[in-house]
């Protein structure tokens, strides 16, 4: 399919989802009411729900599904492997660890910038660790092997997390089980300033290396002799990405299997060109986050499923048929 195309269905579909999610809240109000508030004429409380509530939700949603979707196809682009994913490689459990003992410090509302800061900071942790074991052997490095220890890491940071709750004050724990298992809600336009503030320029940073990872896609020493720098390019994007993922873990928790689902569907579609692929991965990640929170609002109305739950049952599944062709390949 023609990149134009699809980039501007991708719009539409992720315009059509966020006025869904403006629209449908567990809250409900009639669409006359709706359009009153939208337009500033409704009551005041009505405004307050859409303009304070549902707007910077929705916006947030975006911002954090496309910063994972663009994230996701990354990792696979310099793994090239569509198995690799942010949640999978257990970064996503690196920055929980990170904003979770800054929560359990009590040290969270110390700045604005401390949560996403301490989550960045695990995320290396984690992918310092996952490529130390990945590259233990001294032979290059493995898909395989990678993957293991993503999921070994990422066990390692689960038992962490028990402990820092196990040790942590009742409010502290209910707050960041909350938090872990993945949520939109409580967003407002201070946290969407923030997402924005960290994913937009790392997007802008990942976009531009569109080119050097398609010469990547070859196979590095091909790249290198086409005049790429392999090595800045691979630790640029690792840790531009880890910022990404990092950023939409402190104001959204943990929420896997974007970065897997929407870069390899997309991927299907369009090819594996990442001149297109990156940008589409991100607005393909926006619509499906954003999608996904309006179901995980909705589906047991007016109690809310975690959103991380909803991505993780469309996620499973498609992971293990990728895994599967993996090894039978």
């Amino acid at each position: 399919m023609r990149r134009m195309p699809l980039t501007l269905g991708l719009l539409g579909v992720l315009l059509v989802s966020v006025v869904l999610a403006v629209r449908f809240d567990s809250v409900p109000m009639a669409t006359p009411d709706f359009l009153a508030a939208l337009t500033g004429t409704g009551e005041g409380w009505q405004r307050d729900i859409l303009w304070h509530f549902r707007l910077p939700r929705a916006l947030l949603g975006a911002l954090v599904g496309g910063g994972l979707g663009l994230a996701g196809a990354t990792f696979q682009a310099l793994l090239r492997n569509p198995l690799a994913e942010p949640y999978i490689l257990g970064i996503s459990g690196g920055a929980s660890v990170g904003a979770v003992t800054l929560l359990a410090l009590g040290l969270a509302g110390s700045a604005a910038w401390a949560l996403p800061l301490a989550a960045f900071a695990g995320a290396l942790l984690a992918i310092a660790l996952v490529f130390r074991v990945a590259t233990a052997s001294g032979r290059g490095m493995d898909v395989r092997v990678l993957l293991l220890a993503g999921v070994v890491v990422a066990a390692f940071f689960s038992a962490c997390i028990a402990f820092i709750l196990s040790i942590s004050e009742a409010r502290t724990v209910q707050s960041a089980v909350i938090w872990i298992m993945g949520s939109l809600a409580g967003a407002d336009w201070t946290e969407v300033g923030l997402a924005a503030a960290y994913t937009l320029p790392a997007a802008a940073i990942l976009l531009s290396l569109a080119r050097p990872l398609n010469l990547m896609a070859i196979g590095e020493e091909t790249a290198h002799y086409l005049g790429a720098d392999v090595e800045r390019v691979k630790r640029t994007a690792l840790a531009v990405a880890a910022l990404i993922t990092a950023a939409g873990v402190a104001v959204a928790g943990v929420i896997g299997f974007v970065g897997l689902v929407v870069p390899h569907a997309l991927r299907l579609i369009s090819g594996s060109d990442h001149r297109s692929l990156l940008p589409l991965s991100f607005l393909g990640g926006a619509a499906f986050l954003t999608l996904a929170d309006l179901f995980a609002k909705l589906v047991l109305a007016p109690t809310e499923v975690p959103i991380g739950v909803i991505t993780a049952f469309v996620g499973v599944p498609i992971f293990l048929v990728l895994l599967r062709r993996s090894l039978s390949a």
